[in-house]
């Protein structure tokens, strides 16, 4: 049994207490920590935590409490998590794991130096499609991975630091940028390293000093693409979508808009639809299960059962300052226009093994390019020599 420390009560915080609250049901949360000690007190009675604190330091250092989890603004975490890890704590944080790669740097480094217990609390690589997806992945079902797709996009975030560069340490490549990395290098394989980066970002429609749209390529050393699309500027709810192809197979994912639950109402359910609904009439796509259809479950399983088996998690600190890493050096291309490298002090490599599968051998002569069913039921088979390179193709009955 793990005694909690949550900090934090927005959006992330009350996801994260309600998914930890029902997931193992060996484990309590016995202080929060908000901005002010009447919303932690609001929180606490809700939920039913029996301390409450707007002292970060005093929750953390709270002598019951062997694990903080961090659902803090992005520029409190670093702070956050060298508290924890000075105070000997285990430590999950919310993503991204910092404002910038060498604030990450410093926290993994803090952690591993001390063996303390790391999570990188990235949920959407655990959602039950996106588990079943890697499983399938893994396994060769998709052969080699030549290119991952992922989509975050919504009207904007739901609170005022996020819009905020000194605060959240830029605009929606940060905010939503860092999980459709995450999802990307998921599939491709986390021992493939990423290279350079070529990203597209801009503010389309908001008064802000940072993006609310950006589109960007991640260029990995077996020549695979991660691809990422993210907005603030969408219109008519959140959209989650992942799209993975490869030499054998394709996979496509919707996490949560055409998953299932349509409804039309001209009067509206006079209450909470969905995160980032935009409304209650007229189509809508409710979620039947918010903190299940988002990961948060599998994530919290992950973390605690790594933490009592003694063996790192999915995903941990090292994760998060790839992540960074990435996305510093989109913020780089942004600005000058051009593909950059990402620039990484620490590269462990080998984590995950991917079964690929390589050229196709049609016979000793020639290698298989593409086999395809005519309209009149013959199969054409198109080859090319292995000796001259030359293409030919064969229609059998």
């Amino acid at each position: 049994m793990h005694k909690i420390a949550m900090l934090g009560t927005g959006l992330i915080g009350r996801f994260y207490t309600m998914s930890l609250l029902n997931f193992r049901g060996k484990d309590q949360i016995v202080v929060t920590c908000a901005n002010t000690k009447d919303e932690a007190e609001k929180f606490a009675r809700e939920f039913v935590i029996p301390k409450y604190t707007a002292d970060m330091a005093e929750a953390i250092r709270d002598p019951e409490v062997d694990t903080v989890v961090i659902g803090l603004p992005n520029y409190l975490h670093k702070k956050a998590a060298l508290l924890a890890i000075e105070a000997g704590k285990a430590v999950l944080c919310t993503k991204p794991l910092a404002t910038n790669s060498s604030d990450a740097l410093e926290m993994f480094e803090a952690a591993e130096k001390t063996n303390i217990f790391h999570g990188y609390l990235e949920d959407l690589v655990y959602t039950p499609k996106t588990l079943k997806a890697l499983d399938a992945a893994h396994n060769g079902a998709l052969g080699k991975i030549l290119w991952a797709r992922s989509r975050e996009t919504h009207a904007g975030p739901h609170s005022d630091w996020f819009w905020s560069k000194e605060l959240s340490g830029g605009g929606a490549i940060v905010d939503m940028g860092c999980h459709c990395i995450e999802i990307a290098r998921s599939f491709i394989g986390k021992g493939i390293q990423p290279t350079e980066v070529t990203c597209w970002a801009d503010t389309q429609v908001h008064p802000i000093d940072v993006e609310d749209h950006a589109i960007g390529l991640v260029r990995y050393e077996n020549s695979a693409i991660g691809q990422f699309e993210v907005s603030w500027s969408f219109r008519g709810g959140m959209d989650l979508r992942d799209e993975i192809a490869g030499t054998e197979g394709t996979i496509w994912l919707n996490h949560w808009l055409r998953t299932g639950f349509e409804m039309f109402t001209s009067v509206g359910q006079s209450g909470y639809v969905a995160e980032k609904a935009e409304g209650e009439t007229g189509w809508l796509f409710p979620v039947g299960d918010e903190v299940g259809s988002l990961g948060y479950v599998e994530m919290f399983l992950d973390m605690f059962n790594s933490m009592d088996k003694g063996t790192p998690p999915k995903e941990d600190f090292y994760d998060g300052y790839i992540v960074n890493a990435i996305i510093d050096a989109c913020y780089k291309s942004v600005k000058s226009k051009k593909w950059e490298p990402v620039e990484l002090k620490y590269w462990r490599g080998g984590q995950i093994s991917q079964k690929e599968k390589g050229l196709k051998e049609y016979d000793d002569q020639h290698y298989l390019i593409k086999e395809e069913k005519m309209p009149d039921g013959r199969l054409k088979v198109i080859l090319k020599d292995k000796k001259t390179g030359t293409f030919s193709q064969v229609i059998k009955d």
